[in-house]
């Protein structure tokens, strides 16, 4: 199968795997029982997956239809089926802040402390904090009501046990404009994190692995200030 050939090339790599992200499944907040429960079942197979290669959690969406508190009772649902699920096979749950009310910081932690599973956590983006675009990018145009994007870290990084590193453009320093770098690393290190941070190149000023290296860069130089 893909999941034995990815596994062998991983192993004959030296590559690690860590996490699968997961979208197009449905929605698991959907405040339409049928459907959330059948989000809920479309997720399994990818739980199955991380165990066997070896990822510690899946990353998944929490949106849905309705007032904040409907949805978010919806997703405590979904999420508390998903993760009961995924506790069996020692993999983690983890909701993204990616559009609609989960890119609220407050909402998310007030989900996920509901939820009150501990295998049920974050995965905080650095950049999708704007309720009202697709997936929240605060780089779209349309954005006019992006949340603090500081203060929703600070909100998710308790319960994170995953990390992405969102870039956009690079100004001649290798600094991203929207973005400070080291501002944003602060609150991650202040919160005792010490999993992977995830690089995220979402630009289209440099090529895809151009994009990739100058943020790897820009994490590396700032963990070097964050040392010193």
């Amino acid at each position: 199968s893909v999941l034995t050939v990815l596994k062998a090339n991983s192993e004959k790599y030296n590559i690690k795997n860590v996490l699968i992200m997961v979208d197009g499944e449905g929605s698991l907040a959907s405040t339409d029982d049928k459907e959330r429960n059948q989000t809920v079942e479309n997720h399994f197979k990818w739980v199955d997956a991380a165990k066997f290669l070896g990822c510690h959690s899946i990353r998944v969406n929490a949106h849905g239809e309705g007032s904040a508190e409907e949805v978010a009772i919806s997703a405590i649902d979904g999420l508390n089926k998903l993760s009961e699920y995924a506790e069996k096979h020692g993999v983690n749950v983890l909701v993204e802040n990616h559009g609609g009310y989960t890119s609220n910081g407050a909402w998310l932690a007030d989900v996920i402390k509901r939820v009150g599973k501990s295998n049920c956590g974050t995965l905080p983006d650095f950049g999708n904090f704007c309720q009202t675009i697709g997936y929240g990018s605060i780089n779209d145009v349309n954005c006019k009501d992006p949340y603090d994007i500081y203060k929703g870290l600070s909100e998710l990084m308790p319960y994170a046990k995953a990390v992405s590193a969102k870039s956009y453009d690079f100004d001649e320093s290798g600094n991203q404009p929207k973005i400070d770098y080291l501002k944003m690393m602060k609150i991650v290190k202040g919160a005792g994190y010490t999993g992977f941070v995830g690089v995220e190149y979402e630009g289209s000023n440099v090529s895809e692995e151009k994009g990739i290296k100058l943020t790897r860069d820009l994490l590396l130089k700032v963990a070097k200030e964050l040392s010193e």
